[in-house]
């Protein structure tokens, strides 16, 4: 892809990401100097519950949504500048000094597969308040162009992943499981690809929340000690989705609780069973999309929230017959790889600079990504 050589000086950029999971702000600030990345400093700021829920809320029709919509923005804006300021300070730095900050945004809606006339994808978050409130430049709404040129929109991360993580003698596969697990495929020499394989935490999250009033299962604990039901999973298996070919990506729009439910009608089944069963539907679905579009890998890494679920990560080493490492071995650790992705997209983007593979989105040309807000 194009990397033009940046400015010889080196800049601080700021990334925020806010994912599927609905659980809060990654924040983080890099260095960037020529090709090279440095992470100066982290900070995650936690939504509050209310918040949670109302987002979750916008992810179904309901009256009067784009009033609400509009307000959450504002106040996503408003959270989000709370997570900047929390990071200047532990970084002790000032604003001036940052470049820029490369905001994702929350996503609602994500429909890639509605075709090239209709598709679209809505990142709540109001950018021009965002600067406003932290007197930086922002860069958002890094999707929109993607699609506009005939891609998905998503994942957005492997053209990052290309950049700081591949290498010349070996075949590498970075697996972020987020509320959405994504795949990118890094060969040594070869073409790179990446695609949402399907849930990560999203569906065990809301079921852990659901019946113990925890935000997720700490290391799988309690997933683990249940037992599959083979036939709720082979039922949950037979989602079209997971046959679809490649470029592909998905969110909440598809796997969410109304899903789950049409496929517990038909299954009798405890609490804890169905949660192991959900980990073992992310784990296989995972495995599944190794074995067909990753076989020749050397090397696993994993990053997201889901790499702290020590039963889900046993379980994908035993499906992939590969260890299953950390990104943190790489350099970067496994709680922050996406928001410095956002500081790298927002860089690009400043620099004029294409950020998208076609490979990965179906795209038709590479593309410089993101909308600029000034300080």
């Amino acid at each position: 892809m194009n990397f033009s050589a940046p400015p010889a000086q080196a800049r601080l950029f700021i990334g925020l990401m806010s994912g599927t999971s609905l659980d809060g702000v990654d924040a983080v600030v890099v260095e960037q100097h020529a090709e090279r990345l440095t992470q100066l400093g982290q900070f995650f700021l936690p939504y509050p519950a209310e918040m949670r829920q109302a987002l979750l809320a916008l992810h179904t029709p309901s009256p009067n949504e784009l009033h609400t919509a509009a307000l959450i923005s504002n106040r996503l804006a408003d959270l989000y500048a709370t997570a900047v300021q929390g990071l200047l300070t532990a970084a002790a730095l000032p604003p001036s000094a940052i470049t820029a900050i490369g905001c994702h945004g929350q996503t609602i809606r994500h429909c890639p597969e509605l075709g090239p006339e209709q598709a679209y994808t809505m990142q709540l978050g109001n950018h021009a308040r965002l600067a406003e409130r932290t007197d930086i430049t922002v860069v958002g709404d890094f999707r929109s162009r993607d699609i506009a040129a005939g891609g998905q929109g998503a994942p957005l991360v492997p053209a990052f992943h290309q950049a700081l993580f591949a290498t010349n003698d070996k075949h590498r596969v970075l697996i972020n499981i987020g509320g959405i697990a994504n795949l990118t495929d890094l060969p040594a020499n070869g073409r790179v690809i990446g695609f949402d394989s399907g849930p990560g935490n999203l569906l065990m999250d809301a079921w852990t929340m659901q019946h113990t009033g925890q935000t997720y299962d700490a290391g799988g604990a309690w997933a683990n000690g249940g037992c599959v039901n083979q036939p709720l999973l082979d039922a949950m298996l037979t989602e079209p989705y997971f046959a679809y070919g490649i470029p592909k990506s998905t969110g909440r729009d598809l796997f969410n609780q109304a899903w789950l439910d049409k496929h517990l009608l038909a299954h009798a089944e405890t609490a804890q069973n169905i949660a192991r069963t959900l980990l073992e539907l992310t784990a296989v679905s995972i495995a599944q999309a190794l074995k067909q579009y990753c076989s020749a890998a050397d090397e696993i890494y994993v990053c997201g929230g889901g790499a702290h679920n020590t039963a889900l990560m046993d379980r994908l080493q035993s499906l992939a017959g590969l260890p299953v490492r950390h990104t943190d071995d790489l350099g970067i650790g496994v709680d922050w790889v996406e928001a410095v992705a956002f500081a790298w997209l927002a860089q690009r983007c400043i620099d004029g600079l294409s950020s998208n593979l076609p490979s990965v989105t179906g795209a038709a040309g590479q593309r410089v990504l993101g909308a600029i807000y000034p300080r």
